[in-house]
């Protein structure tokens, strides 16, 4: 028998990049990213904290997030969207 490690779907291993990008935003900037949904093709992410209403949260999205997420999965992109409270989507 020989040693295989764990098989992770793509969307558990983008959540888990994802956690680990939100960890540091939240750490060293006061903003958050959280995974919303993934389809196969594309990511919705919702930013919080000092995200929220930041003129630069656009550069983190596209430049940070999405630019990250595409250096393992390069046909993936990443979209954000507005969760209202209870967890639907806007």
């Amino acid at each position: 028998m020989g040693d295989q490690a764990p098989q992770f779907s793509t969307e558990e291993q983008i959540r888990a990049l994802i956690e680990q990008l939100s960890a540091y935003i939240e750490t060293y900037h006061g903003g958050s990213v959280d995974f919303v949904a993934f389809d196969g093709k594309v990511v919705q992410v919702r930013l919080g904290g000092a995200c929220l209403g930041c003129p630069l949260s656009p550069v983190t999205l596209k430049g940070w997030v999405e630019g990250t997420v595409r250096q393992f999965f390069p046909d993936v992109t990443v979209e954000a969207v507005e969760v209202a409270p209870g967890g639907a989507s806007l």
